[in-house]
């Protein structure tokens, strides 16, 4: 008699490649890395130009001279703003400067940026009610490509906690009033002052007539209102009269 044939056991699947195995590690770990770059730069970027949480602080203006004057103890700044000058152009370059810390302001930032070059102009972008710095400001270099190498040496750079963003802005996108207010010395309004002036300047007959039907108005709603309620009030007695 012939043995009967026996099945054959199914083929092991095949291991995975070594290689897919070296792949996921690399994967967790270009994680890892990216997670500890994020823990390292949480709470040096300003997350923001503009803050409301700082407009209600009043920061003295930072000391320039205690920052390093990279034009000049920075041997490849230097080698490059020297080979940079030589560039013949009458081309102007103008930045964009973000997340700036408070305390960095007008008179502040021109000495510190002028170690690059000449500044043409520059306006620090200022809150309206309250005059706060707004963390970005427009500065203008008579020679572009000056401009240029003070963007990608900026760029990222970081002053007092704050991670600084710098753009060269290009020539077709600079807008015709992006210099309105430039090189001017910033003075405080005094709104306090220009508030109690409007309020208790004397009022026109038109004006006293307006107030008066207004005052009026309110007062028939407030009467209606409680006549609605049941209320019997009499609210002529010493309410608002009509103006004669």
């Amino acid at each position: 008699m012939k043995p009967k044939p026996t099945k054959k056991a199914p083929a092991p699947a095949p291991a995975p490649a070594p290689e897919d195995t070296v792949e996921e590690d690399e994967v967790a770990e270009e994680g890892d890395e990216a997670e500890e770059d994020d823990d390292v730069l949480h709470g040096f970027s300003s997350g923001s130009d503009s803050s409301d949480e700082d407009d209600d602080v009043d920061t003295a203006p930072i000391d320039i001279g205690k920052l390093p004057t990279i034009a000049k103890d920075d041997a490849t700044i230097k080698r490059k703003l020297e080979k940079a000058k030589k560039q013949k152009t009458e081309e102007r370059g103008v930045l964009y400067l973000g997340r700036i810390p408070h305390g960095f302001y007008e008179d502040q930032m021109r000495g510190y940026m002028s170690q690059f070059g000449n500044i043409t102009r520059l306006r620090l972008s200022r809150n309206k009610k309250t005059g706060r710095s707004k963390h970005y400001a427009f500065i203008e270099f008579d020679h572009f490509p000056t401009a240029k190498l003070v963007a990608e040496t900026l760029h990222n750079y970081l002053m007092f906690g704050h991670l600084l963003q710098c753009y060269i802005i290009p020539a077709e996108k600079v807008h015709p009033e992006l210099w309105v207010g430039a090189n001017r010395k910033f003075r405080k309004l005094p709104l306090e002052r220009i508030a109690r002036l409007k309020h208790n300047r004397e009022r026109t007959e038109e004006e006293k007539q307006q107030s008066n039907e207004r005052l009026l108005k309110r007062q028939e709603e407030k009467k209606r209102k409680l006549a609605e309620l049941g209320i019997d009030y009499d609210m002529d007695a010493a309410g608002f009269v009509r103006l004669v």
